[in-house]
């Protein structure tokens, strides 16, 4: 546990730029989330912008949550500016599946960008994985064949690190297979807990090789959502809770809590 702990503080030492690209339901939860891991959040989308921006970034996280054509143009020119400057690139293809739209430009990145971590739910990696899966609106259904293997296998064909949330998260790099049993039932009864993971993977990402770092990022958060549990008496009282377990996570409690497994 200790090299994954090491990443933690890594973050909180190097406190890198974090560029995201996100949704508008999420945004603001994703910057504060980003602020209380320990690296910085920057929110610009608009092409003539994300250009300059990049070239300060520590990584660059996509999210297709609320998607349309001028947003679609600025994580292109964010994508393009980060592949030639060698930054780490996280998508998180909110809702691929429900909608072709969704799923063809979800699909449209990972075949024109060398994306360093893909980041969703079952039903959504299923779907980019190519087996029968089942997406209601930005939720996950159930998907056929065995998560671990369908993770490998996507992350050796695009060359990235894929993350499968759900109770528990699946983490694969083509090559090493893990899981992360931290987290609670309640972080799925508000909206943004995968946009905020995705943000973290981010930090995570800018510090430490993307497998590393993704195993990082989901057991930190798993932590603090359990941490947040014990004292939250529903939803509207977790949230904040949540945000403060995550800022006053320690590496200590990281290694104490952590129930991180690496599977053949």
């Amino acid at each position: 546990m200790q090299k994954y702990a090491q990443i933690l503080d890594l973050v909180r030492e190097r406190n890198p730029l974090i560029h995201q690209i996100t949704n508008y339901v999420t945004v603001n939860d994703c910057a504060n989330m980003t602020i209380c891991f320990g690296a910085a959040p920057v929110m610009s989308h608009a092409p003539e912008d994300v250009v300059d921006m990049i070239k300060i970034a520590g990584a660059l996280v996509l999210n297709i949550g609320t998607l349309d054509e001028k947003q679609i143009e600025g994580m292109l020119a964010a994508a393009n500016e980060a592949k030639k400057c060698g930054i780490p690139i996280v998508l998180d293809p909110v809702g691929a599946g429900a909608t072709l739209y969704r799923t063809q430009t979800a699909e449209r990145f990972m075949n024109e960008f060398p994306l360093a971590v893909v980041k969703g739910n079952a039903g959504e990696i299923g779907t980019l994985a190519g087996v029968s899966a089942m997406v209601r609106g930005v939720d996950s259904g159930n998907i056929s064949g065995e998560p671990k293997e369908i993770a490998r296998s996507l992350a050796k064909e695009y060359g990235c690190t894929v993350v499968i949330s759900g109770a528990e998260d699946i983490i694969s790099d083509g090559k090493r297979i893990a899981g992360v049993l931290n987290g609670m039932p309640i972080m799925g009864k508000i909206s943004g807990t995968g946009c905020m993971a995705s943000a973290v993977c981010g930090a995570c990402a800018a510090v430490s090789n993307p497998m590393d770092g993704c195993i990082t990022a989901m057991a930190a958060l798993g932590i603090a959502g359990e941490e947040a549990a014990k004292t939250a008496k529903g939803p509207g009282s977790f949230k904040p809770a949540f945000f403060d377990a995550v800022a006053s996570l320690t590496s200590e409690q990281f290694i104490k809590a952590a129930r991180i497994s690496e599977y053949q």
